[in-house]
């Protein structure tokens, strides 16, 4: 039996590098991991602006401190200790004292600052574990090697003032003890708290400096918004000198706007004037005739037009030439189920769950809310409606139980003039009630979607922006 060969080591490492992405793409993988760790906000990401380079600076300037200042300090103080050591070793090697060493002891303790003790017959201790990371230890190590060149033990974690220094002589081992400023640039701390409170300050400005920054373009989106939602709010530009220019251009974007709404509107109603009074001559001609079939039949074909005439004008014009206030919902729903019952239809419930108030143009609500209930109650025989508070919006649901509306095509009934063949969209109208509907909602900043509805046919929910 024979079995397929293993490929080598440096053939899988090949295979493996082959399924990596390419650099673009692993790139792109690599920005989109970032991008979705980093905040969104601009307010946090001009922080992270500041704030990177600043820590960044701080960790330099104070690794750059410890590696050069801070370690340099600490092996000269190192090396004038251990020199003094030195010096004491060899007085004492070179010009024996009493049996005690008071002398010796004595010079060390008024002139060098140093306690020292000779331990005849004893010997170094057991070496302990190393510090992690301690300057002082390893410097003070790298220096008794140097200098003296002889068995010593160390202690610089013992006492915390206090450093211990053991070398082994011929007749036992001298101790020394020394305070650890001497061999130790103690006053670091002062520079490092300075480095940190510099850097607070720095950061508290900019985030002060930031947050006024901020601040006029958080008005400009406000101001924005409001406008799409056909609101109105006072708004003067304010912040840089970039932020003023994109001020000054919104404003003068919305005056184009408003006089391109307000010059169709001109034409809308000087259209219908026209449009009206030739119906209106159509009719008079009609009242003023036999009533004969023919004539019952352009009656009705004249009341149709007047009618599509009337819903063209109506998507056209869009009414925005109302003002949004605070409106009560409940009251407003409340005059939709009366609305609704006249058609003939039986609505089974009205509820309001949550605060009710809502600043929107009220007679363009009705009529996008009437459009819906209009065709749930044409095409079904029960219809109910719920309005509900969420965090920044009041949704209202208006329920039948109609045949329905296919899924696939619950979009296509919100396109003007346009008929599905099995759909319920404004039979034997114009085509544009659901699509005034929709209209209507969205110039609030909102949106009006088709689901299936709990009564088994379609549940048509209006969502206004709060």
């Amino acid at each position: 039996m024979t079995g397929v060969p293993k490929a080598s080591r440096p053939q899988r490492l090949l295979a493996a590098l082959a399924r990596l992405p390419p650099p673009r793409r692993l790139w792109r993988l690599l920005s989109r991991a970032i991008g979705d760790v980093l905040p969104k906000g601009l307010y946090a990401r001009s922080l992270i602006i500041i704030i990177a380079p600043v820590v960044l600076l701080q960790s330099v300037i104070a690794y750059t401190f410890m590696e050069r200042h801070w370690q340099l300090v600490t092996r000269r103080l190192s090396a004038a200790v251990t020199a003094d050591v030195a010096a004491l070793i060899d007085i004492y090697e070179s010009y024996p004292q009493d049996k005690d060493a008071e002398t010796l002891t004595r010079i060390a303790g008024t002139r060098l600052n140093l306690d020292l003790d000779i331990l005849k017959g004893a010997t170094l201790p057991a070496a302990g574990p190393r510090p992690f990371f301690s300057i002082l230890d390893e410097a003070l190590s790298d220096e008794i090697k140097r200098q003296i060149g002889r068995p010593y033990w160390i202690d610089t974690v013992g006492r915390s003032s206090l450093i211990e220094i053991r070398v082994a002589i011929p007749d036992g081992v001298m101790r020394v003890t020394a305070r650890r400023s001497m061999a130790y640039a103690s006053n670091s701390h002062i520079f490092l708290l300075w480095m940190s409170g510099s850097s607070l300050v720095l950061l508290g400005v900019a985030i002060l400096f930031l947050r006024n920054q901020i601040k006029p373009i958080l008005r400009l989106a406000a101001v924005a918004e409001s406008f799409g939602k056909g609101r109105e709010i006072e708004f003067r530009p304010r912040g840089a000198r970039e932020v003023r220019q994109a001020g000054h251009a919104f404003i003068e974007m919305k005056r184009r706007i408003e006089r391109a709404m307000e010059q169709r509107t001109t034409m809308l109603n000087g259209v219908s004037h026209d449009l009206r009074t030739i119906i209106t001559r159509f009719k008079l001609t009609l009242a003023l005739i036999d009533q004969t079939a023919d004539a019952e039949d352009l009656q009705r074909d004249v009341d149709e037009m007047s009618r599509m005439l009337e819903a063209y004008l109506a998507f056209a014009r869009g009414d925005s030439g109302e003002v949004a206030v605070p409106t009560d919902m409940r009251a407003l729903l409340e005059d939709l189920r009366t609305d609704v019952e006249r058609l003939g239809a039986h609505v089974e419930a009205v509820e309001i769950d949550g605060e009710a108030r809502v600043t929107l143009r009220p007679d363009a609500i009705r009529r996008c809310l009437f459009n819906l209930a209009a065709n749930a109650a044409r095409y079904g025989d029960t219809v109910a409606v719920v309005g509900r508070r969420e965090a920044r919006a009041f949704l209202v649901s208006i329920d039948d139980d109609g045949p329905g509306i296919p899924a696939d095509q619950r979009e296509e009934v919100f396109k003007p003039f346009v008929r599905l063949d099995d759909a319920r969209q404004d039979a034997g109208g114009s085509g544009l009630g659901l699509a005034i509907a929709r209209d209507i909602a969205r110039a609030h900043g909102g949106d009006v979607s088709l689901h299936d509805s709990p009564l088994g046919g379609v549940r048509a929910t209006v969502r206004i922006p709060a």
